[in-house]
């Protein structure tokens, strides 16, 4: 799901530097006007752990890749603007020292797993997570949301490359970045996150919320019964 360089156009990639600034800054804001001492490394701890599942890219047809994110775990524990800030710092940290995912689509692999995926996941499971508000029932609230969560990612990726087509094209009809349109991209992406990946991911939310509600070992911000409405 990282986009390389030379896939999105300066408009696409300069407008989701644009939309992350202000998100960042957001970020940074409210991290810090309720950063607890117990909570300060579990930013780091989750910042490590979405770095590391990502590394893992496994190639799909079509051209793509996927791979885990922990996204919504870490929305969970530590608030869906942790887990923006978290994530954000893993993805830039990949692409300046690693090559995983391109320097001037920094922005936009921010806006996608940084933000969309942890902010649409935590939503789906804060709806769930009150009917559902046994242990097992919140850890079945979290896998939804996890799965959720990184197919609207790979969604909003596909967009990104699906209108490449549209806003550069040379004389001769050849496409300058993404050549793929949105009746590719958006099958490709969506269908095998819907169908593989997001169930991985739903699946590996679902397992990490059950246990740390089973060993009590960390507070989990997000859940429900705990705290109520947020």
């Amino acid at each position: 799901m990282h986009i390389p360089d030379g896939y999105l156009g300066p408009p696409t990639y300069i407008a989701a530097y644009a939309a992350c600034a202000p998100l960042w800054g957001m970020a940074a804001r409210r991290v810090q006007a309720g950063l607890t001492a117990r909570q300060a490394p579990l930013l780091a701890i989750a910042a490590a752990f979405s770095f590391v599942v990502m590394m893992f890219n496994i190639p799909l047809p079509g051209a793509t890749t996927g791979h885990a994110v922990g996204g919504v775990v870490i929305a969970i524990a530590a608030g869906p603007w942790g887990a923006a800030l978290s994530i954000s710092v893993a993805l830039v940290i990949q692409a300046l020292l690693f090559g995983d995912g391109g320097i001037t689509a920094i922005g936009a692999n921010c806006l996608n797993i940084a933000f969309v995926m942890p902010f649409t996941g935590y939503a789906v499971y804060r709806l769930l997570a009150r009917p559902l508000s046994s242990r097992t029932g919140q850890a079945v609230a979290a896998g939804i949301g996890g799965w959720i969560g990184l197919t609207a990612a790979a969604f909003t990726a596909a967009l990104m490359f699906g209108v490449q087509p549209l806003l550069h094209t040379a004389p001769d009809g050849r496409a300058l970045y993404a050549p793929y349109p949105l009746s590719v991209t958006v099958p490709a992406m969506v269908l095998e996150h819907l169908l593989l990946f997001g169930l991985v991911e739903g699946l590996l939310t679902g397992l990490v919320v059950y246990y740390l509600q089973l060993s009590r070992s960390a507070r989990l911000v997000g859940t429900v019964a705990s705290e109520g409405p947020r």
